[in-house]
């Protein structure tokens, strides 16, 4: 792989009072589509910052390779930077857009003109080159602004929100044509956003943050089946969140916890717990069944609730349902629609 190995160690960044990072550790394997993912204001801009060279950081290291590249300048770094603005030159066309990281190490015409080419055609812009950054879309000049970032072959890219400016369906075509991206040039992607579908549908791995600090490191299925804490339940997707106490062990893999204003549920262990532990406890909306009949058979690992419908949220490709129980607790079921749907 083409890619480079970050390391960030005990980074810590302070504003005046403010800390920005709190003590930030991780690694990034070579060549892995890395994302920050968290709230506004959470530092992950910050940390991509100092890892490019454009911020120091108030105490810690960066390793690019096993190499501390704190000291050494943003310019000389083998690290490039997509930003949400895109950056471009208004008085430049496309190929000279793309062209100028060369014309500035003096490269020759020759190799320019083959090398433009050949990062235009790789984000699909081949025909675009005369064109000039005003006479583009959005997601042309972003990706206009990728391939100038890519012809300088830099061994870590780095994307700042890169999507979050375009429209929800051309992000998701970015999203895929990024991911591609990524695959044929094997280089290692540090992606910063604060929209969770776009850290799970192209990442390797997810750092979450918040407040200065990284909450979970993890796969895609990892973050979103298994979160570490309530911040991470609640940010990412939706969840029905109850607090309950463990009563019991029923083997190695399912526990009964005493729910406050609920019945007992079964619950799935997938951290371990001792009975009289109190705990938090999420049930993903998508993962209820709701129908009008009691299920004829109920497997002993399975809880079944009665309630009442308070409101249905249609959104399209799946409805949303409100059911409040006899506690007054207020569930969330989603039901995917797999046919066709008529509400008359």
């Amino acid at each position: 792989m083409k890619g480079s190995t970050v390391k960030v160690e005990n980074v810590s960044k302070h504003f005046g009072h403010f800390n920005a990072l709190k003590n930030v550790s991780f690694d990034i394997l070579r060549g892995e589509f890395f994302s920050l993912l968290g709230p506004s204001g959470c530092g992950k801009t910050t940390l991509l910052r100092i890892i490019a060279g454009f911020e120091d950081p108030s105490s810690g290291a960066v390793y690019l390779d096993g190499t501390n590249v704190v000291p050494i300048p943003a310019n000389i770094r083998h690290v490039n930077t997509v930003f949400q603005n895109y950056a471009l030159f208004p008085h430049l066309s496309v190929f000279e857009n793309v062209a100028f990281p060369l014309r500035l190490k003096k490269v020759s015409e020759i190799e320019i003109k083959r090398r433009v080419t050949e990062f235009l055609e790789l984000v699909k812009l081949p025909a675009e080159v005369s064109k000039y950054p005003a006479q583009l879309s959005g997601g042309q000049k972003q990706r206009v602004s990728i391939a100038r970032a890519l012809i300088n072959e830099p061994r870590v890219l780095l994307l700042d929100e890169p999507l979050s400016a375009l429209d929800a369906k051309l992000r998701q075509h970015m999203l895929i044509e990024l991911d591609a991206i990524h695959d044929k040039i094997g280089i290692t992607f540090i992606y910063v956003t604060h929209d969770q579908q776009e850290a799970l549908s192209v990442s390797d791995r997810v750092a979450v943050m918040n407040e200065g600090q990284i909450h979970q490191i993890g796969t895609p299925v990892q973050i979103y089946e298994s979160p570490a804490d309530s911040f991470v339940a609640r940010f990412i997707g939706e969840t029905n969140y109850l607090n309950g106490t463990v009563s019991s062990l029923q083997n190695e893999q399912h526990a009964t916890v005493d729910i406050e204003g609920l019945c007992p549920v079964t619950v799935y262990l997938d951290k371990p717990v001792q009975p009289g532990d109190h705990v938090k406890v999420t049930i993903r909306p998508e993962k209820i069944h709701i129908g009008l009949e009691r299920p004829a058979h109920v497997p002993p690992e399975m809880n079944v609730l009665e309630g009442v419908v308070d409101e249905i949220i249609y959104t399209g490709f799946q409805s949303k349902f409100f059911l409040k129980t006899s506690h007054n607790f207020m569930f969330r079921v989603f039901k995917q629609h797999v046919r066709f749907f008529n509400d008359e």
